[in-house]
């Protein structure tokens, strides 16, 4: 959207130049008129190339940054919003997780531990098994990984989007 944006209002200023160029008589008559002698003609021609260059060059990038300043760490794929704790489970995942499990929310691809995806397991036990650990299949997850408060936003985050996306 936002860039749909952008490059209409690149097209507006190109318009407009050319409707200005046309209504000067031409790029001679426009040449004419932007390189005139006059104060007056010297101080526009410098006013307008100035709000053109602010408009394009420091304008539109602060407004698609302003506008892009939701929190995208809320959005995860398929559309589902992330509490503050969920995304902090994300980061957690990503440092900790990531390397064994996949987990398509939080772009892992790991072969190790099970696929999240297709296990889609309730928080609770994400949480017991982050805390006791798992000794099955190719590998061994250790125990106390995370605790606390680290251990339950890992596991309502594992729970909110495991098979989403």
């Amino acid at each position: 959207m936002i860039a749909a944006i952008a490059v209409l209002a690149f097209f507006v200023v190109l318009a407009l130049g050319t409707v200005f160029v046309g209504m000067s008589g031409g790029a001679r008559g426009a040449r004419g008129t932007l390189q005139s002698q006059s104060l007056v003609a010297r101080r526009g021609t410098a006013i307008a190339i100035t709000a053109v260059v602010v408009g394009i060059g420091i304008a539109i990038p602060i407004w698609l940054g302003a506008a892009n300043a939701q929190d995208h760490a809320k959005n995860a794929p398929g559309g589902l919003t992330l509490t503050a704790d969920q995304a902090h489970g994300r980061e957690l995942f990503a440092r900790n997780c990531a390397t064994c499990h996949t987990l398509r929310a939080a772009n892992a691809v790991g072969a190790v531990g099970p696929n999240l995806d297709q296990l889609r397991p309730p928080a609770s036990l994400v949480v017991l098994t982050i805390k006791t650990g798992l000794a099955r299949g190719n590998g061994q997850m250790p125990a106390g990984l995370l605790t606390g408060k680290d251990a339950r936003d890992v596991g309502d985050f594992v729970a909110r989007v495991a098979g989403h996306g």
